[in-house]
């Protein structure tokens, strides 16, 4: 998939008063499913009559109708995260009943519809692929070599110095990787070469 995924920014909420039942739609951008299950616990009310889920972390999903009939509220929550391209996020869609049935389509329409609008009026910022690159270097180059990977938006997370040199980890948008590659061969005048560790 080549498009562009979007998390959100941070957390935002939505509400939607549908043939008088309430509609709170509350969406966060998550890491982990257990930090998405703990979203779930931290804004589900008790008191509401279905709080509804579902969230997405790259191929990792899940969804839960909370009492609802199956398949009218938490995949219909999910395909607006999915729709709205979205990753890395969570929704629950809580719901007071007001009297008035809305039936299968009434509530798949009713949750997918208001997770949809919570999402499309949330902050986002695009998902980035990462990378990791090892490399060896002297410390002569030590000093130029870390500007100008800083210039590539490149974070070093780990630096050994060894008698021989020093043994640097990268951590790169993987649009740079070859971009950093060339430009350590470069500095080095071809004696450090950096590998994908991932």
């Amino acid at each position: 998939m080549s498009e562009l995924l979007h998390t959100l920014a941070n957390a935002c909420q939505h509400s939607e008063e549908i043939k008088k039942s309430r509609f709170l739609a509350q969406a966060m951008p998550v890491d982990t499913p257990e930090q998405a299950l703990a979203v779930v616990r931290q804004v589900s009310d008790p008191a509401a009559t279905h709080n509804c889920w579902a969230y997405k972390i790259g191929q990792d999903y899940r969804f839960n109708d909370d009492g609802e009939p199956g398949g009218t509220a938490g995949r219909p929550i999910l395909q607006a995260i999915e729709g709205q391209g979205i990753d890395r996020a969570v929704v629950v869609v809580t719901r007071w009943f007001g009297g008035v049935k809305l039936g299968a389509g009434g509530l798949v329409r009713a949750y997918g519809g208001t997770a949809a609008e919570c999402l499309r009026r949330a902050a986002r910022i695009p998902i980035v692929s990462m990378a990791r690159l090892g490399l060896h270097c002297d410390f002569a180059e030590l000093a130029l070599l870390k500007a100008r990977l800083r210039e590539l938006d490149a974070q070093i997370e780990h630096e050994v110095f060894a008698a021989d040199g020093v043994e640097l980890q990268l951590y790169l948008p993987n649009s740079r990787v070859v971009e950093a590659q060339e430009r350590i061969t470069d500095i080095s005048r071809g004696r450090s070469h950096a590998r994908r560790l991932d």
